[in-house]
């Protein structure tokens, strides 16, 4: 019998399911390592599709396996993982394990401040500034690795027509599509026709050269397709509703923390939004995040940011996840 305890959290209404034990050991001497380990074992990919899969989970299902850190410098690591395998990067996660971290005491925190809760992940090292006000969670902004454009007005024919698309890199490349250029929005009535041609965008990109990572073939790849309705400017800076739609087809129902970096990379760099000033970011299903832009300066990355995204996690549940051998089900299924 095979028995997996876990804790559930949301963040802006997306899942994350953070593993606490039941786990074998997972190798590597990095997360980055680590991660290509869980890709390749038969053993790892289990426990994702257990948790993952109907009828413990459902299609769209987020969480992550807690692994040690690289080094000193950071509390503990995690690897990210979905319905289609195991992720780069994670913002929503990222506010969810800050707010799991410092709630559980695996992090010591003051009941009044802000408590950095820092984290190795696939693309590097990131952190979760929990703010406490009379010793409970009221926010917490996650800061990213630099993010930054990588191309502007990429053309491609879909099947719903002629569109121009930029790719900006968050710990993952996604791809960024204006909703009206392909006679949609952002709205939950449109779900199908979103979730298809972001899935359809996502495919047809994901081997080209600019999808290529310079530096670590281990982040190549389109992430994601980002489908937005610009809602104009409020006092503060731009405002934005967007739909995700990551891996094969999955759709994330929060505003995507990774995928704001590269919505906060990319307009920095067009100047519509100035340092100080604030990206309003709304999800599909009505919830929010707010964005911030810090500039930032490495090596061949022009318009590079280090984004500071704020949101909230809450938790919805405590389990223990059993597997019964005998079970023809087995790791469970999947409809969709």
């Amino acid at each position: 019998m095979t028995i997996v305890r876990a804790i559930d959290y949301h963040t802006a209404g997306e899942p994350f399911r953070i593993v606490l034990d039941g786990m074998p050991e997972i190798k590597g001497t990095t997360v980055a390592e680590r991660r290509i380990f869980a890709q390749n074992s038969t053993e790892i990919d289990a426990f994702r599709q257990l948790l993952c899969r109907e009828p413990r989970g459902h299609a769209d299902m987020y969480g992550g396996f807690i692994v040690p850190p690289d080094d000193d410098g950071a509390d503990f690591g995690v690897l990210f993982w979905h319905g289609d395998g195991f992720s780069t990067a994670c913002g929503h996660g990222t506010i969810a394990l800050g707010v799991w971290a410092v709630t559980t005491g695996r992090v010591p925190a003051a009941a009044e401040g802000v408590t950095p809760v820092t984290i190795d992940v696939p693309s590097g090292r990131v952190v979760a500034h929990v703010r406490q006000t009379a010793g409970a969670v009221t926010g917490v902004v996650f800061e990213n690795v630099p993010s930054y454009p990588v191309a502007r007005d990429v053309v491609l024919q879909t099947s719903r027509g002629s569109v121009s698309v930029d790719l900006g890199f968050g710990g993952a490349l996604y791809a960024c599509v204006e909703a009206s250029a392909l006679g949609l929005s952002v709205e939950p009535e449109h779900y199908d026709a979103l979730l298809g041609i972001g899935r359809e965008i996502k495919w047809a990109l994901n081997d080209i050269d600019l999808a290529q990572h310079p530096d670590d073939d281990r982040l190549s790849g389109i992430y994601g397709t980002i489908i937005f309705d610009d809602l104009g400017d409020t006092a503060d800076g731009p405002h934005q509703r967007n739909v995700t739609v990551f891996a094969d087809g999955r759709v994330d129902r929060s505003p995507c923390g990774s995928g704001t970096a590269v919505r906060l990379a990319l307009l920095a760099d067009s100047g519509r939004l100035g340092t100080g000033q604030t990206l309003t970011h709304d999800s599909i299903v009505g919830t929010r995040f707010l964005g911030r832009a810090r500039p930032v300066d490495p090596a061949g990355k022009p318009g590079a940011i280090i984004p500071e995204v704020e949101g909230m996690a809450y938790k919805t549940g405590e389990h223990i996840f059993t597997l019964d051998q005998s079970d023809p089900v087995g790791t469970g299924l999947v409809l969709r």
